[in-house]
């Protein structure tokens, strides 16, 4: 691994991005000892100033980590960008009641899109990120792999990030495991060795959702409902919900009901209803699903205009389910599963794999 790394950067200026976090921390300790030429570079994307943003510390542990490993760090501001390119389109997407994952477009828009292009004025021969991801050549174009630690691979949240990107970026921590980051980052004195992950959505940081969301985006309450359409109650807003949710529905402990969860199965915008049902209902699985804006890293896989067998996710945290692939018209794709997928979320991604390798993916749009 260490010889591996050497000889991706010895003697090159990397262009490190530095969030302030124990993993990009390692990544610069391990960029060092490979022989690069590192310089840190701390992205500012959200100023609002409401006790839950965390720029201002973020800045501050990046200061203190440059100071202790004597590595230059650059400050850039790209929350215009950010807001414009990756918020707008959140939300976008929750205005008509989908499910958007905000880190996907971030990635490909902002951390390889106007940061990259930033690292090339500071000299860059490359780029890096403290992603748990692999990154290679195949066929003479850059290509995404998972990362060696299964529980921290990264890879569905990079699937849009372009091929010539990939071809300049490194993934200094693509082949150890998370425990061995907290490790290192100990052994070398840094006093962000302990510091927690960030989780969820950057934005939103630990406040409450819905209270975020109300403020850019008015409630509009309106019938919850069964599939057979009994009226249960009030939601709160179909923004607020996604098909598999099963907190914070309020009908839970019905006398005339049994004990078995209810889940949300579907939305009509139309009417402004949520329909829920109770235990493990049809509506909660599909065969199949329809997606669009499909991006594939470099050109699309062989074989793919005439079905494509290979794996998928429709979420992140989810196992490698078999399915096949096939284009239809436009950017428009088909992906039939083997086996029935619980609780896909239209505006999700669906984010294929060949083995280790990322294809790329596409945005869910209907399910089936």
């Amino acid at each position: 691994m260490a010889r591996l790394l050497e000889n991706q950067v010895s003697k090159k200026r990397v262009i490190l991005g530095l969030s302030g976090g124990v993993d990009s921390a390692v990544a610069a300790i391990l960029l060092q000892n490979a022989g690069a030429d590192v310089h840190a570079l701390h992205m500012t994307n959200w100023e609002d100033e409401d006790g839950y943003c965390t720029a201002a510390d973020d800045l501050q542990d990046s200061r203190n980590i440059c100071e202790q490993l004597r590595i230059p760090l650059h400050h850039v501001n790209f929350s215009k960008q950010y807001r414009d390119q990756v918020f707008k389109y959140f939300l976008d997407e929750y205005k008509m009641g989908r499910t958007p994952n905000p880190d996907v477009l971030c990635n490909r828009e902002i951390k390889f899109g106007v940061f990259r292009d930033y690292a090339k004025r500071l000299g860059g021969d490359l780029l890096a990120t403290g992603h748990y991801a692999r990154s290679g050549i195949v066929d003479g174009h850059g290509a995404l792999f998972k990362g060696a630690d299964p529980g921290k691979d990264q890879s569905y949240f990079l699937h849009a990030v372009s091929a010539e990107a990939l071809a300049e970026t490194v993934f200094p921590l693509g082949d150890i495991q998370k425990s061995e980051v907290r490790n290192m980052a100990r052994d070398a004195g840094l006093t962000v060795h302990d510091k927690k992950d960030s989780t969820g959505i950057c934005f939103i940081g630990e406040r409450p959702f819905r209270e975020f969301l109300a403020t850019y985006l008015p409630a509009n309450p309106g019938r919850m409902c069964t599939p057979g359409g009994e009226i249960l109650g009030e939601h709160q807003g179909l923004m607020y919900y996604t098909l598999g949710q099963r907190q914070g529905l309020g009908i839970g402990g019905r006398n005339d009901r049994g004990e078995e969860p209810w889940y949300v199965v579907g939305k009509d915008l139309d009417s402004n209803t949520l329909i829920v049902a109770q235990g493990e209902h049809d509506l909660l699985f599909s065969d199949w699903l329809v997606a669009t804006d499909t991006s594939w890293i470099g050109a699309a896989p062989a074989g793919f205009a005439k079905g494509l067998r290979c794996h998928a996710k429709v979420r992140y945290r989810q196992g490698d389910q078999p399915c096949v692939v096939e284009a239809l018209d436009g950017d428009r794709i088909e992906v039939r599963f083997d086996a029935r997928q619980k609780a896909v979320a239209p505006g999700q991604f669906v984010v294929f794999y060949n083995e280790n390798q990322c294809l790329g993916g596409s945005v869910i749009h209907e399910i089936g």
